[in-house]
């Protein structure tokens, strides 16, 4: 599993990056295939950015070696072409991934936003200034409500959105960094701020996040999930139109994605019990994904 690397070099200082949701079960192999990120991809970089090299078998049964241990190889990235392949060209068999040193310090920030576009304007922002954060994550009103019902992780319940922001790096660098989020926080309007104190509080802002699909699954009896990406700047107004059309289709969504690099996982909630109600959901969903192709973004 991909968590089961981090736990194998862990009693060196090491780790490995991409951290998928469901790192705790989905596997290594099944990341490549479709090249996974998670919460620290802003920063770390996605599948692609953190493998080295893997054995390969293709459907005639030749067992290809591709890559090695080496940062860089000559010829033609064909462990591009295999990562996010979708099990097209063949199964992975073995991998060699990079791993990072622990850095120096970590700590998380949870900011806590009245309107869902300020928690949009507060990402593009943090960017625009020159920083890039290990994790940019948002959720919205219904998602924190689940999450927190879930894990109990101390999430505000009176806002409109929650954004998690981590900054890691040497002692000196994280204590400058987090003054310079809470002040942009704070011009974009914040209603609160949490900082983590401790390692095992900062894994609890981020349990949270990491249990928001299973979590969202106590609201409803069925939910549909969109993957869509936009520009950042895009956020609120993407954003906006979700509320619009959450309103036409008189159908609840639960927010949760990688604000830090634009992507969106959005949960539309419904009842499959109920006549028509699924088919509403899928119109839902086509019409956010039409709404991110048009301002700019792509469909993952």
């Amino acid at each position: 599993t991909n968590l089961a690397i981090s736990q194998a070099v862990a009693h060196e200082g090491f780790y490995y990056a991409p951290d998928p949701s469901s790192q705790i079960a989905c596997s290594i192999g099944g990341n490549i295939a479709e090249n996974s990120g998670g919460v620290h991809s802003l920063k770390y970089g996605m599948t692609t950015n953190n493998v080295l090299g893997c054995e390969f078998v293709l459907i005639t049964g030749e067992i290809l070696r591709i890559g090695g241990k080496a940062p860089e190889t000559d010829g033609y990235d064909v462990m591009g072409i295999i990562t996010g392949s979708e099990g097209l060209l063949g199964v992975v068999t073995e991998v060699t991934v990079r791993i990072l040193k622990k850095p120096e310090t970590a700590r998380a920030l949870m900011v806590g936003f009245a309107e869902i576009e300020a928690a949009g304007q507060c990402v593009a922002d943090i960017i625009g200034a020159g920083i890039i954060p290990g994790g940019m994550e948002m959720m919205d009103k219904n998602a924190i409500h689940a999450a927190e019902a879930f894990v109990h992780a101390g999430y505000p319940l009176d806002v409109e959105a929650l954004l998690i922001i981590e900054l890691d790096g040497p002692k000196v660098e994280v204590d400058e960094l987090i003054a310079r989020v809470e002040k942009i926080a704070l011009g974009c309007g914040s209603t609160s701020c949490q900082i983590s104190n401790s390692e095992q509080e900062r894994l609890l802002f981020w349990a949270g996040r990491k249990a928001a699909f299973p979590a969202v699954g106590r609201m409803s009896p069925d939910y549909l999930c969109m993957d869509g990406t936009i520009p950042r700047g895009k956020l609120p107004a993407v954003l906006a139109r979700i509320r619009d059309l959450s309103e036409k289709y008189r159908l609840r969504v639960a927010n949760v994605f990688h604000a830090g690099d634009g992507n969106l996982h959005l949960l539309i909630l419904y009842d499959a019990n109920i006549p028509e109600e699924m088919d509403k959901a899928e119109a839902f969903g086509a019409d956010i994904l039409r709404a991110c192709v048009e301002m700019g973004g792509v469909l993952t």
